[in-house]
């Protein structure tokens, strides 16, 4: 009889042990489902994150087999170039230089010019936008077509991995904003649909400006900038300049006789026209005398 009561003993409290998990396990359930259903949006956030884990260790993967395949054909840098060059004409050279820019398929971003007075001479500043592509061509071009080359920098920024950095993180934020809009299609209570909402607008955001630097990226890379400075030399030939000098001699010459003539009848007339007064007194007086001198001469 006591072995029966304590089996059945026994049995009620196995009973009541098991109750009390199941009970446990239930009210864990029921809170989980509740913040499941009440915070949906970081259910996708997990969803998405746990996804993205197991994306981002294939995209590295991927990623690095695409650097690997791709690292020599298909770099991407950005090339700037500075050039200093001295030109016998400032106008044919520009000239030449934004007709080759414009065949090739570039532009000219900025262009300045500045006259030299005291020399009569032009220098100026171009920076030009080149496809990559024609980015050491067109510099022996300038080289080539310039008179001399003063100095020349060129330089090179790899942005290979940034770039492809952002196209990772960009398709890890295209998910995201994919789960998002389904989920805020789901949604039925106004706190959820103000948390997605949100959510989804500062992902779009991060978007935007993902796309923006790989936009600008792109750009720099497909097109590299050279600044070239120009400067027009004095061109002094020397036979020429013999030939010029004597004949500018001869005509300083003739012009200085010239003035030594003009000079000294300018004197002779001040000095007739500022003393006539005198002059005229003296004339009078020379006339008188030599009237009687020719009456006194008949009378003898």
């Amino acid at each position: 009889m006591k072995k029966y009561i304590s089996i059945l003993v026994f049995s009620l409290l196995l009973a009541a042990c098991t109750g009390e998990e199941a009970d446990g396990t239930a009210e864990g359930t029921a809170d989980i489902a509740y913040d499941t259903e009440s915070y949906g949006v970081e259910e996708s956030e997990l969803q998405v994150s746990d996804g993205e884990e197991g994306q981002d260790a294939e995209t590295e993967n991927s990623v690095e087999d695409v650097e690997v395949d791709s690292a020599e054909s298909n770099r991407k840098v950005i090339y700037t170039a500075d050039i200093n060059v001295e030109t016998d004409d400032f106008t044919a050279f520009s000239n030449q230089v934004q007709k080759e820019a414009a065949r090739i398929g570039g532009y000219v971003l900025e262009s300045t010019l500045y006259n030299e007075q005291a020399e009569d001479l032009k220098s100026g500043q171009m920076t030009i936008r080149i496809p990559q592509e024609d980015f050491h061509p067109f510099l022996d071009f300038i080289e080539e077509g310039s008179t001399k080359v003063l100095d020349h920098y060129v330089s090179g920024e790899d942005v290979t991995e940034e770039f492809v950095d952002l196209e990772s993180r960009l398709k890890s934020k295209e998910q995201v904003e994919e789960r998002l809009l389904d989920f805020l299609a789901g949604a039925e209570e106004t706190e959820d649909l103000l948390k997605i909402s949100n959510d989804l607008a500062q992902v779009q955001e991060e978007i935007e400006m993902i796309v923006g630097r790989m936009n600008y990226l792109q750009d720099k890379t497909d097109f590299s900038t050279i600044t070239i400075s120009i400067r027009e030399r004095n061109v002094t030939l020397t036979n020429v300049n013999d030939d010029l000098n004597t004949w500018q001699e001869t005509k300083q010459q003739f012009m200085k006789s010239i003035n030594s003539i003009i000079t000294t009848l300018s004197k002779l007339s001040i000095l007739i026209i500022g003393n006539l007064p005198v002059l005229a007194i003296i004339g009078v007086l020379a006339l008188s005398g030599f009237f009687i001198w020719r009456k006194q001469k008949k009378n003898k």
